[in-house]
């Protein structure tokens, strides 16, 4: 990989370079007391330490705790001699634990912490390239294809999904098409039926922000196996949200069906398949504060009404 001259052969020794633009921590969360030169030699030591076995749990806890304060870790961690390859062996080192599952919470601790700096790679501008190009989220597939609902695993599922999640959040062609070359939605369609309701909102934000996406949208509505895959989990999600609402899930299930509105074969689909809960009154309640979910909601149905008025 080649590498930058400023950020290559990363050591504390070379920490002085760097404290006065690249590495600085974020003023509004920095410490009054805390030296931005101190900083950055502790986080350069810290970058060091991962790459030794015996240092490397107690060094992924410390940079996961400072991933957001301290601006430019992603390139540190990138572009540092042998980093990238520890988190990797952190993360393949788990395989052998999901099947059987025998996942403990001190190895799904520590994992996630390797998972937190890999989110933090995946949502800087100058890494998230290099890390697609890579193809680094492959490594997170299987701890997104688990099924157990213990603690550790659905731990472990979470923060997988917030790499992804933390991909999606901008708006990069690049992403979605490199997404769509996997089997992400599946995955995703998985967890929104399975998952807690953290995993499931959070699975239903990535089919959002791919559906947002015009490739995206076009993928999903190209086949009526792919349309009715998505739309029959959406179904199924709202049906759940009878009994046990939540706005922050709702949020993102009718921004889905508002997107797939957009496609005409789609729409027309929609006329049909609609739950009937999100036609009437249902959902007032839960969704009384939220204006910017009941105008969506609003859009839709007009949407598939509109559509009925033309083919009548």
């Amino acid at each position: 990989r080649s590498q930058p001259s400023s950020l290559t052969g990363i050591c504390p020794a070379s920490a002085n370079k760097h404290t006065s633009t690249e590495c600085m921590l974020d003023p509004a969360q920095r410490p009054d007391h805390t030296r931005p030169e101190d900083e950055a030699e502790k986080i350069f030591h810290l970058v060091l330490e991962l790459t030794n076995p015996e240092q490397r749990e107690a060094a992924l806890l410390e940079l996961s705790k400072r991933r957001e304060t301290f601006i430019d870790l992603a390139p540190i961690l990138w572009h540092s001699f042998g980093t990238i390859s520890a988190l990797l062996q952190e993360i393949v080192a788990i395989y052998p634990l999901l099947s059987p599952p025998s996942l403990t919470a001190q190895a799904s601790n520590r994992v996630c912490n390797a998972l937190a700096l890999l989110q933090c790679v995946a949502s800087h501008p100058e890494t998230r390239t290099l890390f697609l190009n890579a193809h680094i989220p492959l490594f997170l597939y299987p701890f997104l294809n688990t099924i157990s609902k213990t603690r550790p695993f659905e731990y472990l599922r979470l923060t997988s999904l917030g790499v992804i999640g933390a991909l999606v959040k901008v708006d990069d062609p690049d992403v979605i098409n490199f997404l769509l070359s996997t089997e992400i939605i599946p995955l995703c369609l998985r967890i929104m039926e399975t998952g807690s309701e953290l995993s499931k909102t959070v699975a239903t934000f990535i089919v959002q922000k791919i559906l947002l996406d015009e490739t995206g949208l076009a993928y999903i509505c190209a086949t009526a196996e792919r349309f009715y895959a998505v739309s029959t989990v959406l179904g199924n999600l709202v049906g759940s949200l009878v009994d046990q609402p939540s706005a922050r899930l709702l949020k993102h299930i009718v921004r889905c069906y508002l997107r797939l509105s957009d496609n005409p074969r789609a729409r027309e689909a929609l006329r049909q398949c609609l739950p009937d809960v999100l036609r009437d009154a249902t959902f007032s309640a839960c969704l009384k504060d939220d204006v910017t979910t009941k105008r969506w909601l609003t859009q839709l149905l007009f949407n598939i009404t509109e559509s009925t008025q033309h083919v009548q």
